[in-house]
């Protein structure tokens, strides 16, 4: 059965499920018309005030679903139609409020704010008022509260404000580092990642089945708690049927990101990862004076890609993960030698039932090209285990101490701390998402079994060792 933690995703899944149906059946001309009637049938509302809003909602997505609007280059976009509810205004006074004599609320106010009316009720003035949250915090009856947009909450880099005009959120692309968390946590879907589904499927259709060129699909280690209606070796099975000549593992990449990240670390005696794209380009945008402590390794993506084009120069390479900023990252001038196209597990599952699958019903394909250690990169802290690991194994005299960063907060927390030289390590694991790429905004599902389940994915890793895992490569 088909799992998802909201009926937002559902509704994307469907979308995206049908935009691929019509890409593989050469009708993409049709979709815009076809589609919007299959998702919004009959006269009756189910999402919003009518059937004709449904469709036009749907027709966005549709232009997302395919790549959305070229001129923007950020992959993470405003449905502005479809955003249109969330109440605003900030800061409010509820009716919880009693009118109590001890006005705590007015004495920790920094703009005096905050009056009262005959019945010492309290009030805010918008006009002075500078959404410090300091009244909410002091006010025994918790009777003030923030009407801010569930996206502008998410956004931990203040990338998100309220159009004027439109009252839609807008994105200011100089601050977003594209981790989708707006995406996941808008009520109303209004917040889409691009999509380079149609992408794929071109790829593997003129691909020849694979006679052209072969089409390598990489997926990442948090795939291990994602299709929980079948197994893992099903899912590999799933893939291939697909159209891709091959499943290699992004943990592959990563023993090898490790073990070069340890040898670096030693040699500069401080770093920060470079696994994780919205960590680094958050240190771009915010920290630009630690850009030269980010480590000069590629990202397990990247590194993978650039080992299988090595061997294979003509090769198309398909990333298959939980990250919409993985999106923006095949697309530097660093990455995209090596990779072709990035994919969602949302959008795997898209696939899957355009073609309609029954995955659970396949044989079982092997998936053993990594180690533990570059397995449990896939949540937070993995990494910082793996740096430890790959120091022992290459038997360098210098000792990590690693800070791992659980979340774009616990990120920035360090790097001010690393900036003023007052941080107690000298490796930042940063991971932009909460729990790790276990987090990401392009997930199934969230639940807490997932970090458990990248563990018990490590665990069933036949090779034991960094090392042994590498050592394959030579």
């Amino acid at each position: 059965m088909r799992k998802f933690d909201t009926k937002v995703q559902y509704l994307k899944y469907k979308v995206l499920r049908e935009v691929a149906r019509h890409a593989f059946e050469d009708r993409l001309a049709d979709a815009y018309i076809d589609i919007p009637y299959a998702i919004v049938p009959g006269n009756e509302p189910t999402m919003r005030c009518c059937v004709y809003k449904e469709r036009a909602i749907v027709n966005e997505r549709i232009h997302m679903a395919m790549g959305g609007f070229k001129e923007n280059p950020n992959v993470i976009e405003v449905i502005d139609i479809a955003c249109d509810e969330c109440p605003m205004g900030g800061y409010e006074v509820t009716e919880s409020c009693r009118g109590c004599l001890a006005h705590r609320c007015e004495d920790v106010c920094p703009r005096d704010a905050i009056t009262f009316d005959e019945h010492q009720r309290a009030h805010i003035d918008k006009e002075k008022c500078v959404n410090c949250g300091r009244c909410a915090k002091a006010c025994p009856y918790s009777a003030i509260i923030n009407k801010r947009r569930p996206c502008e909450i998410a956004c931990k880099v203040d990338a998100i404000s309220t159009s004027a005009e439109s009252k839609a959120a807008q994105i200011d692309n100089s601050k977003c580092i594209s981790c989708g968390a707006c995406v996941y946590m808008c009520p109303w879907g209004a917040i889409v990642d691009k999509s380079f589904i149609t992408d794929v499927v071109k790829m593997l259709k003129e691909s020849e089945n694979n006679q052209k060129y072969k089409v390598y699909a990489v997926v990442a280690p948090s795939i291990s708690g994602q299709f929980s209606y079948a197994k893992l070796g099903q899912v590999i099975t799933a893939i291939k049927k697909l159209g891709f000549h091959s499943v290699v593992e992004v943990a592959l990449g990563a023993d090898m990101v490790a073990y070069s990240e340890a040898a670096e670390l030693a040699e500069k005696g401080f770093l920060t990862s470079s696994c994780c794209p919205a960590f680094v380009d958050y240190i771009h945008k915010k920290f630009p004076q630690m850009v030269e402590h980010i480590s000069h390794n590629l990202s397990p993506m990247g590194a993978i890609g650039q080992y299988i084009k090595g061997i294979d120069p003509t090769a198309k390479i398909v990333f298959i993960g939980p990250c919409t900023a993985k999106k923006m990252e095949f697309q530097k001038e660093s990455v995209s030698p090596y990779i072709d196209s990035v994919l969602t597990f949302e959008e795997l599952q898209a696939l899957f039932d355009s073609r309609d699958m029954e995955i659970s019903g396949l044989e079982e394909n092997v998936l053993d090209n990594a180690s533990y250690y570059g397995r449990i990169f896939a949540r937070s802290g993995g990494l910082s285990d793996a740096v430890a690991q790959a120091l022992k194994e290459q038997n360098l005299d210098f000792e990590a101490k690693t800070v791992a960063c659980d979340g774009i907060e616990a990120c920035r927390m360090a790097l001010l701390k690393a900036s003023k030289n007052v941080l107690p390590g000298n490796f930042i694991e940063g991971m932009a998402c909460v729990g790790g790429c276990i987090g990401g905004a392009g997930c199934l599902t969230h639940e807490e079994k997932n970090k458990a389940e990248v563990d018990k994915y490590g665990r069933e890793a036949y090779e034991k060792t960094i090392r042994d895992a590498i050592g394959v490569l030579k």
